[in-house]
């Protein structure tokens, strides 16, 4: 068999998404190139890999066997790559970190500098919501997470970043329509109110908000994510209790308001965790330390607006 590293990583792709489609997007490669290296693949064996039922791929449970394998071959393979950039005195290998939606809008800046200090090093970074993000952590297939409400039931060392304070805010236009005082818990029942969807921890704080103070509101909309949410607020289809990080364009420039009710903000506090006992790469160990030495330096140059009023 004369299979190569290129073509198994393909595969994982493909396996990973089942869809040919997809792992070109996300390996930059044509979705011919990636077709041809998965045919040449299974051209090494007698036994099918994937199989196409109408328009759909599926991964064979072979192929699932094979994916493992390769999986593995290819973690081996960097470790290989990693020892001998260690040798030269460069630092390199992969981190992989999982992020919460809203995260998204405060991990970039903590991989900057580290990323142009260690040019070598590559970053995955996977954005999505929070029962997600806890499974892949739970999975052990990510080395860090980011996320704003730290889990009860994962033993997991934590780093403390910095405060995330959800506000209640709407569009400018529905502001204007609002009582020049806090809003009771009767004005907050009243209003058109827009959810984040079940599992975000921006729909829990919001609830939980709702709940310790006996407000019962008829959701008017339920999205997928922050910045559909977002939209729909700014677009004055109705309120939203939303992390302040996300909303600095539109806070700074007066599209958004917040508005004035008992108990808010609401506060948790941005959080990198990791399993423990979980055994960091070299490039991991040197990320984490980077955060722990710089997260204030970090948080003073890019952070410090959330702390403005915006009333």
């Amino acid at each position: 068999m004369h299979y190569t590293l290129h073509q198994l990583k393909i595969f994982t792709y493909v396996v990973k998404y089942q869809s040919i489609t997809k792992a070109s997007e996300e390996l930059f490669l044509t979705q011919p190139a990636v077709s041809i290296q998965l045919k040449k693949l299974q051209d090494q064996f007698d036994i099918p890999l994937t199989e196409v039922i109408g328009r759909q791929l599926f991964v064979t449970e072979f192929g699932r066997e094979i994916a493992e394998v390769a999986n593995r071959i290819l973690d081996e393979s960097s470790k290989i790559n990693s020892m001998v950039d260690q040798f030269k005195g460069f630092l390199s290998g992969k981190i992989t970190v999982s992020v919460v939606s809203t995260g998204k809008y405060v991990m970039p800046y903590f991989l900057n500098k580290f990323l142009k200090d260690h040019p070598k090093v590559e970053i995955s970074m996977n954005v999505t919501n929070r029962s997600a993000v806890l499974e892949s952590l739970t999975n052990n297939e990510t080395d860090f997470a980011l996320v704003s409400v730290p889990p009860e039931d994962l033993k997991v060392n934590q780093i403390e970043l910095m405060e995330n304070r959800l506000q209640l805010v709407c569009n400018s236009d529905l502001y204007k329509e609002l009582p020049d005082r806090k809003l009771t818990k009767k004005d907050i029942e009243k209003l058109p109110l827009i959810f984040r969807e079940q599992g975000s921890a921006t729909r829990r704080a919001m609830e939980d908000y709702l709940n310790s103070h006996d407000i019962h509101p008829k959701p008017r909309l339920e999205l997928m994510s922050n910045e559909a949410v977002k939209q729909a607020v700014n677009a004055g289809l109705g309120f939203s209790i939303m992390p302040l990080i996300g909303l600095r364009h539109e806070l700074l420039s007066g599209e958004m308001k917040i508005v004035s009710a008992k108990d808010l903000p609401v506060v948790t506090e941005w959080t990198l965790i990791y399993l423990k006992g979980k055994k960091l790469s070299p490039a991991a160990h040197a990320f984490e330390d980077y955060v722990n030495q710089h997260k204030d330096d970090v948080i003073e140059k890019y952070f410090t607006w959330t702390e403005q009023d915006f009333h």
